[in-house]
């Protein structure tokens, strides 16, 4: 009996070195060596339990006394014992949770198992969770990455769902390379830089191919480290590929890759950027080209859902690009061509592009009136807001062609913001004739609407006087900043006849003695 139950429990066992050692008072008899690993252990226990033992034993004869020591290092994989392994786990991993039985516990709903006590007296009440696919991360982010790439594999060609591989690739790098959170940096690892750059390798070819199983964020931390491990150009370019893909879902902190070497001049890797920003168009091109709900104007239809990732990517380059601007060594051609690569239509506001440019004209005051001017064509003056309009026309820093312009779309908006106004008011002077028969309710819900819209039009009409005034004096103090440049009359000659502003204009720029009477408007205008 004491025979049979050597080598029972693995805590009789313990290592020294190489060497697996038998907790017993008895010695040991036979050695066994897997690879350099060396077992001590008893011939009973191995000749009851194994017929390829007993027989190896039988046969072995030492010349020397030194007892019996036999050589185990091709039976693994003859047996393809891992193989078999893999193939278990792989199949295990793609099943579902629930259907594992009484001792996978762990994934069974709460309430089902409440009260329930198993055949080991044990109750289910406090045991039960909601199954989930990625139970089996933990466990295999244990492996070595040779035995961990097979399982991948396996699972892969068992038709495991590509997100949920993802997923396991992501768990796997993020315990391995501490790159991938910035705070650590790469010295927060025990492993080399080299064994980090090949790990890093390995984990990108063996990620899925479908677009949008990996994070964006995850991918861009892949890419960030990937430069600062200096891994193979083949490498980085997956990365870049794949971001690419899905530049949409990415945010702007992570975009932000910095400069690797000492060779380098910006801050940021901006060619990195614009090569994935060249992905991204060459993506969607087909989509882009497609699409038919562009209009004459250049605006991108609301309604049109296929463009919406170009939307989102022209906010992010815009965001991306005044984070550059300020780097005195981002050379102009290059930021003229990373704001080029999103077309017109992409923007629904100019306001983001605006603030980028003039971050950049700000941290590079030497910039010629030519270059000044060709910046400012990446921007559409219609596009501008009031308040990106506002800040524009006191901008010193933008040429004067550029403000004249501004302005002008400005004071169009204006009349056509008035004109429309003055539609609605005559339209609610029509309703109020008494002559004019109104259908009748008897909540009075018609006359309540009507009131309510009058008062809406009103308070409205005030604001548009309010900012025509507003731009009247904005225009006056441009007139007398360019008449001391000695420009005053070649240039207010032209300003007075875009905008049809006269000498008297300025009488009637004070909101309080503003009329109300529509003519008397309509001539201060």
């Amino acid at each position: 009996m004491t025979t049979m139950k050597l080598g029972f429990k693995a805590e009789a066992f313990k290592l020294e070195g190489q060497t697996w050692i038998c907790m017993t008072d008895l010695a040991s008899d036979v050695v066994i060596k897997v690879g350099e690993m060396s077992f001590h252990l008893h011939k009973f226990p191995l000749i009851n339990r194994s017929g390829l033992l007993q027989k190896m034993i039988n046969e072995f004869h030492s010349d020397d006394g030194k007892g019996c020591i036999l050589q185990l290092h091709d039976i693994p994989e003859d047996l393809q014992i891992v193989a078999r392994c893999i193939k278990s786990l792989a199949k295990k991993a793609c099943a579902d949770p629930t259907l594992f039985g009484w001792p996978m516990l762990g994934y069974y709903n709460t309430k089902s198992l409440e009260g329930t006590v198993l055949w080991n007296g044990i109750s289910a009440s406090g045991k039960s969770q909601s199954p989930t696919a990625d139970w089996w991360y933990k466990d295999a982010s244990f492996l070595k990455f040779s035995i961990y790439k097979r399982l991948i594999l396996a699972m892969q060609a068992e038709g495991m769902k590509p997100e949920i591989v993802a997923g396991s690739l992501m768990h796997y790098a993020r315990k391995y390379l501490p790159g991938l959170i910035r705070h650590l940096g790469i010295s927060g690892s025990s492993t080399s830089e080299s064994e980090q750059r090949i790990l890093l390798e390995e984990i990108v070819e063996l990620l899925p191919m479908e677009k949008g199983a990996s994070s964006t964020k995850f991918l861009l931390g892949m890419l960030r480290t990937a430069m600062i491990l200096q891994a193979s150009p083949a490498c980085r370019e997956i990365l870049e590929k794949k971001v690419g893909a899905q530049l949409d879902a990415a945010a702007l902190e992570d975009l932000l890759i910095p400069n690797m070497g000492y060779s380098v001049e910006t801050l940021y890797d901006v060619d990195c950027v614009q090569r994935i920003l060249d992905q991204f168009m060459l993506v969607n091109q087909a989509t882009v080209e497609a699409s038919p709900e562009i209009v004459d104007e250049g605006q991108l239809l609301s309604s049109s859902a296929e463009l919406t990732p170009i939307t989102m990517v022209a906010k992010l380059v815009d965001g991306y690009l005044a984070e550059v601007a300020s780097d005195v060594n981002l050379k102009l051609p290059k930021f003229q061509t990373i704001a080029a690569v999103i077309p017109d239509y992409a923007r629904h506001s100019d306001d983001g592009i605006y603030r980028a440019i003039d971050i950049y004209l700000k941290a590079h005051p030497w910039l010629t009136d030519s270059e000044r001017e060709q910046l400012c064509r990446l921007m559409n003056c219609q596009k501008l807001s009031l308040e990106a309009c506002m800040h524009a026309a006191q901008n010193e820093r933008l040429p004067l062609r550029v403000i004249v312009q501004v302005l002008f779309f400005e004071q169009l908006r204006l009349r056509t913001t008035v004109a429309s106004w003055f539609f609605i008011s005559d339209n609610i002077d029509n309703s109020r004739d008494p002559h004019i028969q109104l259908p009748k309710n008897n909540d009075g819900f018609i006359h309540s609407e009507i009131m309510q819209e009058t008062e809406q039009a009103s308070s409205s009409m005030d604001e548009v006087r309010l900012r025509v005034c507003e731009l009247e004096k904005e225009c006056s103090s441009l007139r007398q900043e360019v008449e001391k440049l000695g420009k005053a009359k070649s240039v207010w000659n032209f300003f007075s006849k875009k905008f049809g502003f006269g000498v008297r204009s300025q009488q009637h720029c004070d909101a309080k003695q503003v009329s109300m009477d529509d003519s008397h408007f309509m001539k201060s205008c």
